[in-house]
């Protein structure tokens, strides 16, 4: 039970955090910064798949799966966003 408590108080904390922290991001700056965290989100992908790899329970294994998608689509939107935002500075 105290492994639990302690992993939500992380998890609690790093969403509060993490709220913060793009809030004080300019919208001027968010779509080139968008690009960049892409290195992250690949690394969050490589977790969630030693995540879902490791079968400890049904349910890390959902978890795990369930993050593997929501960490690719963060990382093909990423991408998405970055070449569209580079197309509109390209000569026709």
């Amino acid at each position: 039970m105290e492994i639990f408590v302690a992993a939500l108080t992380i998890f609690v904390l790093s969403i509060f955090i993490g709220f913060e922290v793009i809030n004080k991001v300019p919208p001027t700056l968010h779509t080139p910064l968008m690009s960049g965290s892409n290195a992250i989100s690949g690394i969050t992908v490589v977790g969630a798949i030693l995540s879902a790899g490791t079968q400890h329970t049904t349910l890390t294994t959902i978890l795990g799966f369930l993050s593997v998608v929501f960490a690719m689509i963060n990382v093909v939107g990423g991408f998405w966003v970055t070449h569209r935002m580079l197309a509109m500075f390209r000569r026709k």
